[in-house]
């Protein structure tokens, strides 16, 4: 008898299971009992169990072996965005601005300043509104939008999925995909299903495959897709709407975190009339991470469910903050030096890209903060030889959302605060690690 788990319909076993695992009665990598064995146990249909099952395996929470049963899936922790904290290594696996690229905010705080908000007052800043309404202009069906402001775009869009979806909807990523993006959906209890993407940014294919499989919502980024850089261009964008077009109240994210900074042009998914959407951009990448602020633009309905969960002086964003980024966006020097630093990062990308060309490592030019480089060999061993040059790289297996065949063979670098020596050591000591890497398989071979 397996007591613990009880329950006459598939939605009841199923909820039963998940209390036992929730509780720790079943631990990661315990074996359920066998389909056969639990529907005698219970007095129920066999195919109930199998229902039951099938649910929990399409949640995440366990995975079918075939004879080897059905066990409960071992807990993952999900990488995440930033430095190293701990270590001696020189990290060029960040994502992170160039701190001295960041403006200075310190005479806008000085503009900032204005009387008190209080309890009830509205949650958007006049002046923010002002100048974000122009800001998000070039959203598709910004005719008929409506502005919020969240802190940051992953708390916008962790908050749009939670007023549209359950827990075990299923939810669209590109993939490879942000880790802040996996880090949503996981919390969110959503089950993430992989889009494909190329060098044009999300495929066709990867997206109609998504919708079969019942994706209820997809998050897409229009440019400097994070890790890969890709952007979209003007054709596949519109290949993408017309898929989405059949599709009017699947709710399509666009985060857009690259905006002022990409020398792209921002070609939106979102077709003409759709019910449900959000376009999403924050201000962290050109004003910095601790400038928690991010501008959505959405559908009346979305943007009214996300009202309610900013509360008026309880859970809006700050005012002073607010007027902080709008004292920064209509400074003149300021826009100048976001202007400036968008040159930087395509200059120094470009610039790294060359000395790997000249290495016999080919990498594409992206939009973005990074460069994902194909190395031709498993990167997780070439991260090990340049930890022993004294870098600490990142390989893109963090990044996959599907089940990967074999490893990873990209590098997401973050090469834009190195200067030219640096630079070339680095590139060199990546075509030494290649080198190593594949030496070892030859001699393995």
């Amino acid at each position: 008898m397996h007591a613990h788990i009880v329950g006459a319909t598939a939605s009841e076993i199923a909820d039963s299971v998940r209390s036992a695992i929730e509780s720790g009665v079943l631990p990661p990598g315990a074996t359920l009992p066998p389909v056969r064995s639990l529907a005698a146990d219970l007095g129920v249909n066999r195919n109930t169990v199998v229902a039951a099952y099938r649910h929990l395996a399409q949640s995440g929470l366990v995975i079918a072996r075939g004879r080897g049963g059905t066990r409960v899936t071992a807990r993952r922790l999900v990488a995440q965005e930033g430095f190293a904290p701990d270590s001696a290594l020189r990290d060029v696996g960040t994502g992170n601005p160039d701190p001295a690229r960041i403006p200075d905010p310190s005479r806008a705080l000085t503009r900032a300043a204005g009387r008190p908000v209080l309890y009830g007052e509205p949650v958007i800043d006049p002046g923010l509104e002002s100048w974000a309404d122009a800001w998000m202009s070039d959203a598709t069906c910004a005719a008929r939008s409506r502005l919020t402001i969240t802190s940051g775009a992953a708390d916008a869009v962790e908050r749009i999925l939670a007023q549209a979806l359950t827990r075990d909807d299923a939810v669209g990523l590109e993939d490879p995909c942000f880790l802040t993006s996996i880090h949503t959906a996981r919390l969110g209890g959503y089950r993430p299903i992989a889009i494909a993407c190329d060098d044009s940014g999300m495929t066709v294919d990867g997206l109609r495959a998504a919708i079969a499989e019942g994706a209820r919502a997809i998050i897409c980024t229009p440019r400097a897709q994070n890790p890969s850089g890709a952007s979209l261009t003007a054709e596949r964008a519109d290949q993408l709407r017309e898929v989405l077009a059949d599709h009017p109240y699947l709710l399509v994210i666009e985060d857009d975190h690259f905006s002022m900074l990409s020398r792209r042009t921002f070609h939106s998914v979102v077709p003409s009339g759709h019910h449900r959407w959000a376009l999403v951009r924050s201000v962290s990448k050109f004003l910095g991470p601790d400038m928690c602020l991010a501008v959505t633009s959405s559908d009346p309905e979305t943007a009214s469910r996300l009202a309610l969960r900013l509360t008026p002086g309880t859970t809006w964003v700050s005012h002073l903050l607010q007027r902080l980024v709008h004292a920064l966006m209509i400074d003149p020097e300021v826009h100048a030096a976001i202007a400036d630093a968008a040159e930087h990062y395509a200059a120094r990308n470009a610039a790294f890209v060359t000395r790997l060309a000249s290495r016999g490592i080919d990498a594409t030019e992206p939009d973005g903060l990074n460069l994902w480089v194909d190395v031709g060999v498993p990167a997780a061993e070439v991260t090990i030889h340049l930890m022993r040059r004294g870098w600490l790289a990142r390989a893109g297996d963090d990044f996959v959302l599907s089940p990967a065949s074999r490893p990873s063979q990209r590098l997401r670098l973050t090469v834009h605060e190195l200067d030219d020596r640096d630079a070339d050591r680095l590139a060199g000591d990546i075509a030494d690690a290649v080198e190593g890497v594949r030496g070892l398989a030859d001699g393995v071979a």
